[in-house]
């Protein structure tokens, strides 16, 4: 069945087998309304419901985080090894006005000018600022040239401004432009999908060549790539060893 098993589903068997400290990992690198925000919020309030005496702790947004950005570079490395043009980092596009909402402030984001590069306690549920971030602490590690990678967003719907570039736009506009062999990250996705798939991999390629390209590569998600997993155990073990200290105080 669709969405099975459902959160509520499997806090009721977590709170029948007795467990009453949870850790709940969403797998969104970035904050976002529609993703990050939706997942914790709806959980909590199923929480409350099924299973009111469970205490249940949220992972942050790990965007620029160091394990997270060196399990990135690592699982891109064999690609950025291989002779490459432009590196193309895109990110789900969400709606400007989401943007603007998420800014408690409503004084910084698409104010201030380069507002996602000039800090502020707005970039703590900025979505943008955030990839931005990822990106930057990305190129660091990997010793990317500034000139040879730039930022896109992909899937949009119509009747209201997104966040651009677009990457449709910018693969044909970079192959127009004489960029022959270009690579593909989408980081904000942790698995791969029919956006990176079929949007990406099969779509993009297709209009990259179409444009003048001869080399279209996607550089894939995370999935269950060694490095991730090493991401992920670490954290859980930090928090299983946190708990564990509290209770010994």
């Amino acid at each position: 069945n669709y969405g099975e098993p459902s959160i509520a589903g499997a806090l009721r068997s977590l709170s029948a087998a007795g467990v009453g400290r949870v850790l709940l990992f969403p797998q969104y690198p970035h904050y976002a309304m529609s993703s990050w925000e939706t997942v914790v919020v709806k959980t909590r309030k199923v929480a409350e419901q099924v299973a009111p005496n469970m205490k249940l702790e949220s992972v942050l947004p790990y965007f620029a985080d160091d394990d997270y950005i060196e399990a990135l570079v690592e699982s891109a490395r064999p690609y950025l090894e291989k002779p490459y043009d432009h590196l193309l980092f895109s990110y789900h596009g969400i709606p400007v006005r989401h943007l603007t909402k998420a800014d408690s402030s409503h004084a910084h984001c698409q104010v201030v000018p380069d507002c996602c590069k000039v800090a502020s306690p707005a970039h703590a549920t900025c979505y943008k600022a955030q990839l931005t971030r990822t990106t930057g602490a990305f190129a660091a590690r990997a010793g990317l040239d500034p000139k040879k990678y730039s930022i896109s967003f992909q899937s949009r719907l119509v009747g209201e401004p997104w966040l651009s570039p677009y990457t449709d736009h910018e693969l044909e506009r970079l192959g127009r432009e004489g960029v022959k062999r270009i690579l593909v990250i989408t980081p904000a996705f942790i698995t791969d999908c029919l956006e990176t798939l079929e949007e990406i991999r099969i779509a993009g390629g297709e209009s990259f060549k179409k444009a003048g390209g001869e080399s279209f590569e996607h550089i894939p998600c995370l999935n269950d790539q060694e490095c991730f997993i090493r991401f992920l155990a670490k954290r859980v073990k930090g928090w299983l060893g946190a708990g564990e200290a509290a209770a010994t105080k």
